[in-house]
């Protein structure tokens, strides 16, 4: 009986870690699912633990990111790091405007869910937000997005840990 719990306090503290690795910006889901299927997840629940600690802070970015990084811009000790965030959301959002021209939605999709460094869900919706596009569709592209990195990080951690484990 003391096994089991103990198995299973395990089994929840690698599932808190994976959900709060894809919460990090940069990170994202992107190091949860590896993280995740790594510590021996099972994969199927590993994605979906990731993807929602990934879209959680997602409507907060949108709604309030943009407003405090103006805010913080000027300010002594975090000033230089919000007009960073700042930076990086405006020309990326600039650079998916050019490129995109009508087809916003499917580029914001495709943005958020090609996993590159420097895209991604808090990057793509910081950018939308600075954009001032539409807050439905952007949430609703972001979210499609995650779900296509993260089917994507899945087949690469599986693809990977199968190869691994065939060479030894």
């Amino acid at each position: 009986m003391f096994d089991y719990v103990e198995r299973e306090m395990l089994m929840l503290k690698k599932y808190i870690l994976t959900f709060l690795i894809s919460m990090v910006p940069l990170v994202e889901l992107r190091g949860g699912v590896p993280f995740g299927t790594g510590m021996g997840l099972p994969w199927h629940l590993c994605l979906l633990v990731c993807m929602i600690g990934n879209m959680i802070p997602v409507p907060f970015i949108f709604l309030f990111a943009r407003k405090i990084l103006v805010w913080g811009s000027d300010k002594p000790v975090i000033g230089r790091f919000f007009s960073w965030c700042l930076e990086k959301g405006e020309k990326g959002g600039k650079k998916l405007q050019e490129k995109a021209g009508k087809g916003m939605f499917v580029a914001l999709l495709l943005f958020v869910g090609i996993p590159l460094p420097g895209t991604g869900a808090w990057t793509g919706t910081l950018a939308a937000s600075i954009l001032d596009l539409d807050f439905k569709k952007s949430i609703l592209a972001v979210v499609l997005g995650i779900l296509l990195a993260g089917i994507i990080m899945t087949l690469l951690s599986q693809g990977v840990k199968t190869g691994i484990t065939s060479v030894f």
